[in-house]
């Protein structure tokens, strides 16, 4: 079963140096039908502005993974951690028993990317970091696993059962994903447009899907999405 949730369905907000959109319930968006999908609690659409940025700020029990789409972010945090954030890098912050990080802006226009929330499968334990850079033909017309519970293929490591996926599709391109008997999967369109069992989805568009066995895409213009396959 696929269940669409169409780009503008979800919550948004506009702070100016922050122009976010929200898959689930975030912040002051409470939608008690979208708190989250299996492990997979956020996924923020955030546009940043130049000069913009998340002053320091806690966090705990948490696995956050940024993808960047455009632009540059700096990260600092207080595992004693400083780095710039760059398209084509998989960003993992364990936060554990808890961390402090900020992230601003790094680019000299507007920086794009997905900040990732999933539920990990046990609190507490050490905060983490890590950082892994896919070229583009690691990503070109394929769904490349980025983020494992076991950082096989040179994903980063997170601590949960779920596998984070990305594809650069181009025109006419085409991905394919079997899903293991009882595992569910989460598509988010980040840029693009992309057919799925017959439907088009367009950017931001996201997808649960339920006792599927399989998952075939093909792409109507240059696209790129992200795949989770979750327990």
């Amino acid at each position: 079963m696929f269940t669409v949730r169409p780009a503008a369905a979800r919550g948004h907000a506009d702070h100016g140096w922050l122009d976010s959109w929200h898959s689930f319930s975030f912040a002051d968006y409470h939608d008690p039908e979208h708190m989250g999908f299996s492990a997979l609690r956020v996924i923020n659409d955030d546009r940043i502005a130049k000069g913009g940025g998340f002053p320091p700020h806690p966090h705990r029990d948490m696995e956050i993974i940024t993808y960047i789409l455009e632009g540059a972010l700096a990260h600092k945090d207080s595992m004693g951690t400083g780095s710039v954030i760059r398209r084509g890098d998989v960003q993992r912050m364990s936060a554990g028993t808890g961390v402090v990080h900020s992230e601003f802006n790094a680019a000299e226009g507007k920086t794009r990317l997905l900040q990732i929330w999933i539920i990990p499968r046990m609190r507490g334990g050490q905060p983490g970091y890590e950082q892994k850079h896919f070229e583009d033909a690691d990503l070109r017309d394929r769904l490349r696993l980025v983020a494992s519970p076991d950082g096989r293929d040179g994903s980063v490591r997170m601590q949960q059962d779920a596998e984070l996926y990305a594809a650069r599709l181009g025109k006419g391109g085409a991905a394919k994903h079997r899903f293991a008997a009882g595992r569910r999967g989460y598509l988010q369109v980040a840029k693009g447009e992309v057919e799925l069992d017959g439907k088009a989805l367009r950017e931001g568009d996201g997808v649960s899907i339920e006792a599927e066995p399989e998952l075939d895409l093909k792409a109507l213009s240059d696209a790129e999405i992200l795949l989770f396959d979750l327990p």
